[in-house]
């Protein structure tokens, strides 16, 4: 159920239900930490997902029967593996990241998981990569969490490339709070939105700075 103020924003979480919850329904083994722990390690900012919402998004790829899917933003690998943890043996994972040394940090730790099989590393500007991939689409997921004011090309890339039935799923769609802000980034971010609609069955769900999903029609 839900009240008039959870439906109008109001949130009933606090740190200590979320790290009780956290621990309970998304733990870590020892490679997830490592994958978790490395961006303070090498001095990378330490902005990937939060454990719930990594959870969320493999589960969400399992339960679509996902295959091949698509990563824009790498960082240090972390969600990488949950991506290839909703996978197959025979799975993979393509990851783009624009940073040459993150995504050396990356590789190690993907090679540490013993998941170099299933996931391969691309350095580069994620409009220049996408590309390079075509080829081995369709695919069954695209999850971007990467430079916000190309999320608009991103989706446009996804709805071209996506089996039916595929999966679209975009971190920080609330924008930091500056969705409805009047900038280049913020509409860029509104773009994304709209037209994933276009081509989707699409929901936001009220993660703590948003997380698109959308089917592939």
């Amino acid at each position: 159920m839900a009240d008039n103020d959870s439906r109008a924003g109001l949130v009933y979480f606090t740190p200590e239900l979320l790290d009780w919850t956290t621990r309970l329904h998304a733990p870590h083994d020892a490679a997830l930490q490592q994958a978790f722990d490395a961006p303070g390690k090498h001095g990378m900012p330490a902005i990937q997902l939060a454990p719930s919402e990594a959870k969320l998004t493999e589960l969400l790829l399992r339960m679509a029967g996902a295959r091949k899917v698509v990563e824009v933003g790498t960082l240090a690998g972390y969600s990488a593996l949950r991506l290839a943890r909703a996978l197959p043996p025979d799975g993979e994972v393509h990851t783009i990241e624009f940073d040459a040394r993150h995504a050396e940090v990356a590789r190690s730790v993907i090679e540490q998981a013993g998941e170099s099989k299933r996931i391969t590393v691309h350095v580069g500007r994620g409009v220049d990569v996408l590309p390079t991939l075509e080829a081995k689409g369709p695919f069954c997921g695209v999850f971007i969490d990467a430079d916000k004011e190309s999320y608009d090309l991103y989706g446009r890339w996804a709805a071209r490339h996506l089996r039916q039935g595929g999966l679209l799923i975009g971190d920080n769609a609330f924008l930091f709070n500056q969705l409805l802000e009047d900038s280049p980034r913020a509409a860029a971010m509104r773009r994304f939105h709209e037209e994933a609609t276009q081509h989707f069955d699409t929901v936001c769900i009220p993660t703590p700075d948003g997380l698109l999903l959308g089917v592939r029609r």
